[in-house]
């Protein structure tokens, strides 16, 4: 059996290597050897692309239709950061590839970048640095609580819980246990915000700290947010900032200013960045200057001489959190986008995204429960309890807008609303595009009225029909690789 190199295929960078370094057989033992010829199929070309391309059809995104996902702010990739992102000069690169000696000079523009984007998003957040490594927004949750679980240590601290609103993000509690730590949950008032009166009660000395959002998972402010920052500093805790809904109020208002401590940042959510899939990602931590010494290595600095360079001789560091320098081509998007809008464009995208998540709440509210009235900020959460009187319930809601070409939005999350409907437009979406939407929302409603029968038998236009999710839960297949 000869496996053959074709030799009129061009190399990687369009360069042949000499005749002699291309080898033309591989000897296989017989022991290996195929006693008969392998059946594979004799397809052409033609019909490859068709199949490939067909099943790429059945693909959701940003690019397709509408994507409200709340609570993960989905919004468009300009393709211009993907194209960037792409160039030989970044693309190429090796991260083991030397900083300075033997030809290192390639690296020092990726270290600029990285270098940059520190002082762009302590300029955002208000914090005094920033570390890139983390490769996702629970990376980065776990990296700042490593931090904060580091300052008390280093201070002789006996702290030994965290507090969390009940509206959180799952994730929250979960890197806090992670952690080493016990969480605390602190309910929302009737006004869908912390309980101030509640946490007061709760804090002690062994408050290790906060995690919370602002504006939270309901799309509202916490109009006293100065007041929980300084209920937590009083008895030496620290303030975590969950970045995840950073896109309503960038440009616009800065974490540090309220009081935090310690902030992650979602860039695909608030710096238009891709998203999904378990990858790619990235997360980044700032901290204020207290907390400085505890970033992990390595961090980028630049030299009386105007070079970069990695630092790693940091004793108070947490260490390593992620290889290299963490996801550098996602990073590099968030850099040019940053770039093209500014410090204007920044405030525009939470101007735009509050307009638009106010407008669908206005237009909707009318035909779904409505718990929380007040302004919301980057998103609005409905209640379909008006429709269970029918027996549609919020999960029929959302495999309705899968039948009319739309993703549904977030649905049950977060569990303080019942039948929750979580809806985030972001501030990339046209008006037209939220009028169709708007639309098609209240023809459900209409139909989960009329004629329910049909809404609970949806979607009946995709590959796949509506699957036993329930018995999918309860009877989990998993295969090892």
């Amino acid at each position: 059996m000869k496996l053959i190199f074709d030799k009129s295929v061009q190399g990687r960078f369009g360069v042949m290597p000499p005749a002699s370094d291309v080898p033309t057989t591989v000897n296989i033992k017989q022991e290996f050897r195929r006693s008969a010829d392998a059946n594979l199929p004799e397809l052409s070309e033609l019909d490859v692309v068709r199949h490939f391309t067909e099943l790429s059809r059945r693909n959701f995104g940003v690019d397709n239709n509408f994507y409200p996902l709340g609570s993960c702010t989905m919004k468009y990739n300009p393709k211009v950061a993907e194209r960037i992102a792409s160039y030989p000069g970044f693309a190429h690169l090796h991260p083991l590839m030397p900083q300075l000696r033997m030809g290192g000079l390639l690296t020092q523009g990726a270290l600029e970048v990285l270098y940059d984007m520190d002082k762009f998003l302590c300029e955002i957040t208000a914090m005094a640095g920033f570390t890139m490594q983390p490769m996702a927004g629970a990376h980065g949750e776990l990296t700042g609580i490593m931090i904060m679980a580091a300052y008390h240590r280093d201070k002789g601290n006996k702290k030994t819980t965290v507090l969390i609103p009940d509206s959180a993000h799952g994730t929250n509690p979960a890197s806090a246990a992670i952690a080493g730590y016990k969480v605390v949950s602190v309910p929302s008032d009737n006004r869908g915000v912390m309980d101030l009166k509640a946490l007061k009660q709760m804090v002690n000395s062994e408050t290790a700290g906060i995690m919370l959002t602002c504006p939270n998972t309901l799309g509202i402010f916490e109009p006293d947010i100065k007041e929980i920052c300084k209920v937590i500093h009083s008895v030496d805790g620290l303030c975590y900032y969950d970045g995840a809904n950073l896109n309503a109020i960038v440009g616009k208002a800065r974490p540090g200013d309220f009081g935090f401590d310690i902030v992650h940042l979602n860039l695909h959510k608030t710096f238009a960045t891709p998203h999904g899939g378990g990858g790619p990602g990235a997360g980044p931590v700032g901290v204020v200057e207290k907390l400085l010494d505890f970033l992990p290595v390595s961090l980028v600095v630049k030299r009386n001489d105007g070079t970069f360079a990695l630092e790693y001789d940091r004793p108070k560091s947490i260490g390593y959190i992620a290889p290299f320098y963490g996801n550098f081509a996602i990073i590099l998007r968030a850099y040019v986008y940053i770039l093209m809008l500014g410090k204007e464009g920044l405030k525009e995208v939470a101007e735009n995204a509050v307009l638009n998540a106010n407008y669908i709440k206005e237009k909707l509210k009318a035909y779904y429960d409505l718990p929380f009235p007040q302004v919301c900020k980057h998103e609005c959460v409905f209640s379909a309890s008006r429709q269970t009187e029918k027996g549609i319930h919020a999960i029929d809601i959302a495999k309705g807008l899968i039948d009319r070409g739309f993703h549904p939005p977030t649905v049950y999350f977060p569990s303080i609303v019942k039948e929750s409907i979580m809806i985030e437009p972001t501030e990339t979406e046209s008006k037209e595009t939220l009028d169709t939407f708007i639309e098609t929302m209240i023809e459900i409603a209409k139909q989960a009225h009329a004629e329910p029968e049909k809404l609970k038998a949806a979607p009946v236009t995709t590959p796949v029909g509506r699957l036993d999710e329930t018995a999918a839960a309860k009877n989990v297949d998993i295969a090892e690789l």
